[in-house]
């Protein structure tokens, strides 16, 4: 079970309620696609915290707000109101990928939702795309690309993150990642690294590294002719050297981007700005690889 922090507003409970424990399964609507055992499912409380954890029968989930039994859940359509043995309520969903990608086990940080959307575009992932990816980390990205149709060659130096990684991805995304998601273990800044799986030739590359710039020589060798390279870097003079790395390299179409996060708080005629926002967490470079010159 992990706990979110609040990330959106739901919903507005019925405060009027009484505290009586409700049948989840009523509902005006029809159960269409009903949650199963062994699914991932989400509750959110009163106050937009956020739990996640998987359907099991005879389960239990706890709360210092009474229990509700999994099997309560089991069979109830996403949306329904659920109370515990103590009258505490909860809105029941699947989480999405950006719900889990915030809760899920990790060991490296991760790149956050708001990085990993526009990456995702920068780098044009699409089905049937192969990308070498460095630095796996806990696996947010790779899930993200793997959901767009793209089969993943990780190469990753640390054994922990590689393992933790393909947990997560299989967490989440189960069979529809089958045969498509192949980590290798390797130092990314070395040239005997690139072999196996990981030896091209590739439709994209993506790189979460200290110093990627180490790397982009190796990966420029194994990358198609107009191949599209993206750099995740949360230090600017980081991205310098990647920019300088990348010129010498053969790239060109070089850009760089900072993405930032605002939400905003609406109550009927009341709009204005959240008090907090999502700032920065990293520079994302986009170039391709050119063609040789004659």
């Amino acid at each position: 079970m992990a706990e979110l922090d609040k990330t959106a507003s739901v919903a507005e409970l019925d405060k009027d309620a009484s505290n009586k424990p409700e049948d989840a399964t009523a509902s005006k609507y029809p159960a269409a696609n009903p949650l199963a055992e062994g699914e991932l499912v989400m509750l959110i409380d009163t106050k937009n915290r956020k739990y996640v954890f998987r359907l099991e029968e005879d389960g239990d989930f706890q709360t210092h707000a009474g229990q509700l039994p999994h099997d309560q859940l089991i069979g109830t359509a996403e949306g329904a109101k659920v109370s515990t043995t103590k009258g505490q309520r909860f809105r029941l969903y699947r989480p999405t990928l950006s719900d889990f990608i915030v809760a899920m086990p990790r060991g490296a940080q991760v790149i956050y939702p708001k990085d990993i959307g526009a990456m995702l575009l920068m780098a044009d992932i699409g089905p049937d795309m192969r990308v070498f990816e460095t630095g796996v980390g806990s696996g947010a990205l790779s899930m993200a690309m793997l959901r767009a149709g793209a089969t993943i060659h990780g190469l990753e130096i640390r054994e922990d993150f590689a393992a933790r990684a393909q947990k997560n991805v299989a967490t989440f995304l189960a069979s529809e990642a089958d045969g498509r998601y192949l980590v290798e273990l390797g130092d990314s800044y070395s040239a005997d690294s690139y072999v196996g799986h990981c030896s091209g030739p590739f439709d994209r590359a993506v790189l979460d590294l200290p110093e990627p710039w180490q790397a982009i020589p190796h990966v420029a060798t194994h990358l198609k002719r107009g191949a599209i390279l993206v750099s995740y870097s949360p230090s600017v003079m980081q991205v310098s050297k990647v920019h300088q790395a990348l010129d010498r390299n053969g790239f060109g179409d070089l850009s760089t981007t900072e993405v930032l996060h605002r939400g905003w708080h609406v109550a009927g005629e009341a709009v204005r700005p959240e008090h907090r926002m999502v700032g920065h967490t990293g520079f994302l470079t986009r170039a391709r690889l050119l063609a040789d010159e004659e």
